[in-house]
């Protein structure tokens, strides 16, 4: 007897449908998995047959084969138990085959039958919805993340029992929407308890900061420790704006895949903040692997990369940077296929000025040589630097600024005011290209928006000149000096604008 059951995987980030095919025939009790199966899934043969019989059902003592189509694409995981234990049913007449067509199920299962969750669950759900799926039988613990692709009707179930009596008709259980009354619009995280108000002194660093998160620009931060930088990095994502409904999906879509989705499938509506060791691995940092997966860069999509004492990573792990700084996503080559991850996110790095800390300080003796001052700045190559669009010294604080009883320092609240209205002139300039921020724009774009007055363009070309900066280098100072007149509400660029902007490359010779 053959049956035949649909469920899905993901390759990537996107998903494929998978048709789980059984065959029942005369011989020897055997159990065989074709189709690339990796080793969780030939491990799922013991799994399914304790299931089918803990669920009181009966497993055929004869040959059974299960292949897992199309055959030359790798299946990985254990979102595979559920749809091959219906699928034996199916095909030892245990359930008809009328009750799951047009029915995609995934889902682990526990040698009692109980149904775990599983990974990837929002890209699957949103394919099965583009595929014209009308069920999609989910664990319980995914029906919240699977139902955000608000399309297919999500059922969720507990156990193999439940979901055969609701395929026969015996038990009804209505399709759930977790998300009925989410905003179309925006879609609110919880505030961060941390505030930029925290923050004592260092004006000239918050407003740099509110710059880049104005128009999602790379930060640098070079200042001895204790100075602020790693505070100053942690309060970015207070003072950004909210995420948009279609930002959220893409976030969580990654973290689905990578497995990292809180308890529940919650949304990720809050901007992530991802803060790798610098012991981290090149496929770590940028993704990769035997069967791929997203690495920090993707799991900071929409949000900060922070990579603190930037010359301790390894020179090989910044080198990766280069191209998901430049295209915003992650091409991962493999002999059999390629995959594209998402990677648009804010990188803000911060370093001291030598080995020791103290070179530049006003109060403390560096005791670093030249030699060894040279080589700790060299960790970081001139390419990698040319591709952060701000430079940004952070100095000792004076003890009368740490000692200070009031801090006059504006809470995270009113900046992102400012923030949010800045980034909505960015939405409307960019309107229908897929571009959201200043920084992404291309050098098309840069001609276009980034106009500048003759007094202007004399003060970029001394900077050039006096700093050696590169032609990438002139476009970002273009770019940061749009932002700030969208800060200020200015529709074209005046020469106070691009003169702030040029101070914030100053540190190119540091």
């Amino acid at each position: 007897m053959l049956a035949k059951v649909i469920s899905a995987a993901v390759n990537g980030i996107d998903a494929y449908v998978v048709t789980v095919e059984i065959d029942i025939s005369p011989g020897l009790p055997t159990f065989s998995i074709v189709g690339l199966p990796d080793a969780a899934v030939k491990e799922s043969k013991d799994k399914v047959v304790s299931a089918i019989r803990n669920s009181g059902f009966d497993f055929p003592a004869r040959r059974v084969t299960v292949n897992l189509a199309p055959g030359d694409i790798k299946k990985e995981g254990v979102a595979f138990d559920l749809p091959i234990a219906l699928g034996i049913l199916t095909a030892t007449e245990q359930l008809n085959k009328e009750a799951v067509d047009r029915i995609c199920f995934v889902g682990e299962l526990s040698l009692d039958g109980i149904i775990r969750p599983v990974k990837g669950v929002l890209p699957i759900s949103i394919g099965i919805r583009n595929s014209g799926f009308k069920y999609f039988v989910v664990p319980k613990q995914n029906a919240r993340e699977a139902s955000a692709a608000r399309g297919a009707e999500i059922i969720p179930c507990e156990n193999l029992r439940g979901v055969v009596d609701f395929l026969q008709g015996s038990v009804a259980v209505k399709p759930e929407d977790f998300f009925e009354g989410i905003e179309e619009e925006v879609c609110l995280g919880s505030l961060q308890e941390i505030d930029f108000a925290d923050i004592k002194g260092q004006f000239f660093a918050k407003r740099a900061l509110e710059v880049a998160a104005c128009g999602e620009h790379n930060v640098i931060m070079i200042g001895p420790p204790g100075s602020g930088k790693t505070m100053l990095a942690k309060r970015i994502g207070s003072i950004l704006p909210p995420m948009s409904v279609d930002e959220s999906l893409e976030t969580t879509k990654i973290h689905s895949v990578a497995g990292f989705l809180q308890k529940g499938g919650e949304l990720v509506t809050q901007r992530v903040f991802r803060s790798p060791h610098h012991t981290v691995s090149d496929a770590a940092l940028i993704g990769g692997g035997t069967y791929p997966k997203p690495g920090e860069v993707s799991l900071a999509h929409n949000g900060v990369l922070f990579l603190d004492e930037l010359p301790e990573f390894h020179r090989d792990v910044l080198e990766v940077l280069r191209q998901p700084l430049e295209d915003h996503c992650v091409t991962i080559a493999r002999a059999k296929h390629t995959l594209i991850f998402p990677a648009s996110f804010m990188l803000v790095a911060a370093m001291n000025p030598c080995p020791c800390g103290s070179y530049g300080h006003p109060e403390k003796e560096c005791l670093c040589t030249p030699y060894q001052i040279k080589k700790y700045r060299s960790k970081i190559s001139g390419p990698l630097m040319d591709r952060i669009d701000i430079h940004l010294e952070v100095p000792a604080l004076k003890i009368s600024e740490l000692s200070a009883d009031e801090c006059i320092a504006e809470t995270s609240a009113t900046v992102r005011k400012r923030v949010q209205s800045a980034r909505g002139r960015q939405r409307e300039r960019f309107a229908g290209t897929g571009i959201r921020s200043n920084s992404r724009m291309n050098s098309r774009q840069v001609r276009k928006f980034c106009a500048i007055n003759k007094e202007s363009k004399e003060l970029i070309a001394g900077a050039v000149k006096k700093l050696g900066l590169s032609a990438r280098a002139y476009d970002k100072i273009l770019k940061v000096s749009r932002t700030i007149a969208d800060l200020e509400n200015s529709e074209n660029i005046e020469t106070e604008h691009v003169a702030e902007a040029v101070n914030y490359r100053s540190m190119d010779r540091f």
